[in-house]
């Protein structure tokens, strides 16, 4: 019988260890939330085969103005405590520690575009195609060919003439 308590007892510690790991690693994992959230909906949410010709093409523009604003409000809402970024040693103002997070930042998410082009995720990367618009035009859900017995405009009776 005391062969039993002590498996008990045993099985119980072993729980609460596997306990403590848990909230170990949640200790761990939560400070990166954020950045593993930013990866994963840049690498998973986004269609980079549709988005990087759009950058090729000038959007990279948008981009960098969208970086540029983000750095003043960034700045502007969130200065530092200190009133200095601590980056490698280096002690920068507010703007120029706000660049350097906003420019790692856009570097992660086209680094994940890459990844996500290069087929590393497999099926996990690929989205499937959207029908064309002239596709969903002449499935014949577009137009009014039930003959509801209501006359149009021209006075045509349940008919409307449509140009294909």
């Amino acid at each position: 019988m005391d062969a039993l308590f002590d498996l008990f007892g045993s099985l119980v510690d072993v729980f609460r260890s596997l306990l403590d790991v848990v909230i170990n690693l949640v200790r761990v994992i939560l400070p990166w939330l954020p950045l593993l959230g930013w990866v994963g909906f840049w690498t998973f949410a986004v269609n980079w085969s549709k988005a990087f010709p759009i950058l090729r093409r000038g959007g990279i523009i948008g981009v960098l103005l969208l970086m540029f604003v983000a750095v003043l409000v960034w700045g502007a809402v969130a200065p530092p405590s200190e009133g200095k970024h601590l980056l490698l040693g280096l002690s920068l103002s507010n703007h120029a520690g706000k660049f350097i997070y906003v420019t790692m930042l856009t570097c992660i998410a086209l680094l994940c575009g890459s990844a996500q082009l290069s087929g590393a995720f497999g099926r996990l990367g690929e989205f499937p195609e959207e029908p064309a618009d002239d596709d969903i035009e002449n499935s014949g859900h577009a137009h009014n060919d039930h003959g509801g017995g209501h006359d149009d405009a021209h006075g045509n009776h349940g008919h409307v003439a449509h140009a294909h």
